[in-house]
This record gives C-alpha cells, structure tokens and sequence, in this order.
C-alpha cells in the first residue's frame, strides 16, 4: 500500500508508525484506515516485532483528535468502526506498543496514544479530551481511562474537557514519563532499546500474563499467570536460555522463539 498520510517501518524488531499530516495530524477516516493497514500488517509478522511505536511527524500535534467533519451523520458509523478497529488491532496483538508524543494529544489523539501500553511525551505535550465541548463523549477512552488513572480523574478530564500538562500526566499515571523537549529523541530511543534488548516471545507472554491478570480478582489473576508461565513461557528457547545464560554467567542469546 501507498501511504499518503502516515510512515510505516519496520527496522531492528520496531515497527514504526508516524502520523504525518503536519502540523495537527487530525485523524480523518482516510488516515485512520492507513494506521489500521499498518497494524493488520503488524500482526502477520508477530514473530519478528518486539515494540510497535506510535509517534508523530512535526512539533506541534501527536493528534489534535478525530476530523470533526467525519462526526456529521453521514459518516459517524463508519468514523467509529475505523476509529475503533485501530484498538481493536493493538489490543489484539501480545506485541508490547509505546506511543512517543511531542505536541498536543487531544481528542482522539489523546485515546491514540495512551490506548498504548506506554507513553513518552516532551514536556511542552498537553493531553485531553475535549468532545465534551462540542457536545460527544470520547467513545474509546470512557472504556479505558479509569482503568489508567482511576474514576475520579478520569471523570473529570472527560466531563470537563480540560487538557492537563505532560508532567501532570506523569504525576496521575496517564503517561510514563514526561522528558525535556531537546531529549525525547534520545530518552525515547533508550527506552526503546530497553524493551528490544529483551527477547520477542517472552515480552509477549509478559504482556500477555498482565493482560490476564486485569478485570479479575488477584487469585483468578495468579492462576492464570501460573499456566502462561508454566506450560507457555517455560516452552520457549529463550527462557531456557536465558535461565542458562544467567546461572553460566553469560549473555544470553534471543531466538525469539
């Protein structure tokens, strides 16, 4: 396919997706079907990618949200099922994904990345959810944001529409960290390797066991992460080899298998 408003790649186990429609990067239906291909791609190689990425291409906007004109009644059912099928696709992959924000996040930019399973913003980033102001709700994240922040911040950033700083959102758990404009480029790129150092499969059964573990109570949870651990991460090469790695006191040697 022919990307016309995002940049996809795939390099060194990272698959890379930039929102490249400067300088707001609004999320129209023809924008949000490209980032849906790229992840429906992602998903048929599994096996090699360790780190989906989502960033975006200028200054000023991550995403300054959904084109308000794809709202208008003619076009809401299929803005929803294109808006919703790109978490859809992440939340069905066990691939680790990092959104790396640098401007604003509002609206369905905000959801964008903070749908991702960590997020690293430049300090001058803001987040919100403002479609309370021009009279919607945010129609993923009032299923997803208490489970973040909890249910009194997420009502309030959803009932008021306010935006808040990126240190803010480090300070309530809505982001990982918040870092100097100058250094997002290469505190993100640290991270990066901080995750892609590790071994493909066993970051998705990580990924995976934490993911069972939600919505359940903590003995549910614990089950669950014994038989993942037991009879699915223990099956793999790299486990094992890590495990002999450590007690030989060598590095270890990822197949990712």
């Amino acid at each position: 396919m022919d990307f016309k408003f995002i940049l996809f790649e795939k390099k060194d186990g990272v698959a890379r997706i930039t929102i490249n429609r400067p300088p707001y990067n609004v999320l129209d239906i023809p924008t949000m079907k490209e980032i849906n291909f790229a992840l429906e791609d992602i998903k048929s190689d599994q096996q090699r990618i360790k780190l989906i990425v989502i960033t975006n291409a200028g200054s000023k906007a991550f995403s300054a949200g959904v084109d308000v004109a794809d709202h208008t009644e003619d076009k809401v059912d299929e803005m929803i099922e294109v808006f919703h099928r790109m978490f859809r696709n992440l939340d069905s992959m066990d691939i680790p994904s990092l959104a790396i924000v640098n401007g604003v996040a509002l609206g369905g930019g905000m959801e964008l990345a903070v749908f991702c399973d960590m997020v690293i913003a430049s300090e001058k980033s803001k987040f919100g959810q403002p479609e309370i102001k021009v009279g919607v709700y945010p129609s993923m994240v009032v299923a997803w944001l208490s489970k973040i922040i909890g249910l009194k911040k997420a009502y309030e950033m959803i009932l008021s529409g306010d935006t808040i700083s990126a240190k803010e959102a480090e300070q309530i758990g809505l982001i990982n960290m918040a870092v100097p404009d100058a250094e997002l480029e290469e505190k993100s790129e640290e991270f990066i390797k901080k995750i892609t150092n590790n071994s493909a499969v066993v970051l998705k059964w990580a990924k995976k066991a934490v993911k069972s573990g939600l919505n359940v109570d903590f003995e549910t949870g614990l089950k669950n992460s014994e038989v993942i651990y037991k009879y699915a991460l223990m099956a793999t090469y790299d486990a094992k080899e890590g495990i002999d790695a450590f007690i030989n006191k060598r590095e270890p040697v990822w197949k990712d298998k």
